[in-house]
């Protein structure tokens, strides 16, 4: 254990994050967690120390200080097993996070991690679009998302859930830039403006875009629209 905590908080430290004894320690269970159930839930196929270190804690880590002095209520859309909600949740608990995935059996092992952990996470199985056209359409701080749709897509399935003058901060890989640039319209229309996008190197995973989006006018009441438009006809 003490091997894998000072391997993490090393390179913690280098995304500027500073971690402390008990939060490194609740990695390490959420480490062990992971190997544990991982692949014979399909949540990841990265279960060896490093790769788990950099490509989910870490990674997940280099969103914190965009979410910082953002507000408490933050929506993740597309979770999957839990990132980066789990890892934000173990540094920031005094936010408030609601994990989404319309796959039920990933949104389990969340909240056995979060009970586990005593994180203050709620999940929810649902489609995002459904949410940012119902329930909790504006009722966000910050939107989340890493690894889940490209960006002109992505804009429509989180946006809506945002309140005016919240933010939605989108995790991209290597091509991120590529991504907001095509996805100009759908954040125009949306109600957003982008203020901020930062590149850089993950040590061994590669290149990563982090961009932030200013929910400045609401968002139209026609969007979102039902995901099979989303997808065929993005903005």
């Amino acid at each position: 254990m003490n091997d894998f905590i000072a391997r993490l908080t090393s390179a913690a430290a280098g995304a500027g994050i500073a971690l402390g004894r008990e939060e490194a320690e609740k990695f390490y269970l959420l480490y062990l967690m992971l190997s544990d159930s991982g692949k014979k839930m399909n949540l990841t196929a990265i279960c060896d120390e490093d790769g788990v270190i950099m490509r989910h804690f870490v990674d997940c880590l280099t969103v914190v200080p965009f979410v910082d002095g953002c507000g408490k209520r933050v929506v993740d859309i597309g979770c999957g097993g839990g990132f980066p909600t789990l890892p934000l949740a173990i540094v920031r608990p005094g936010l408030e996070i609601t994990a989404v995935d319309s796959t039920a059996k990933k949104l389990t092992f969340v909240d056995e991690v979060s009970k586990k952990l005593s994180l203050n996470v709620k999940t929810v199985a649902a489609r995002a679009e459904e949410l940012g056209a119902g329930r909790m359409r504006g009722s966000f701080d910050v939107a989340l998302s890493r690894a889940v749709a490209r960006m002109n897509v992505l804009c429509e399935l989180c946006m809506p859930l945002v309140r005016v003058g919240g933010n939605f901060i989108a995790m991209k890989g290597a091509e991120g830039h590529a991504e907001i640039v095509e996805a100009e319209n759908a954040i125009r229309t949306l109600g957003g403006e982008l203020v901020g996008e930062k590149s850089f190197e993950l040590p061994g995973a590669g290149g990563r875009v982090i961009a932030v989006i200013r929910k400045k006018n609401g968002t139209p009441p026609n969007y979102p629209r039902q995901y099979a438009k989303i997808k065929s006809k993005p903005l």
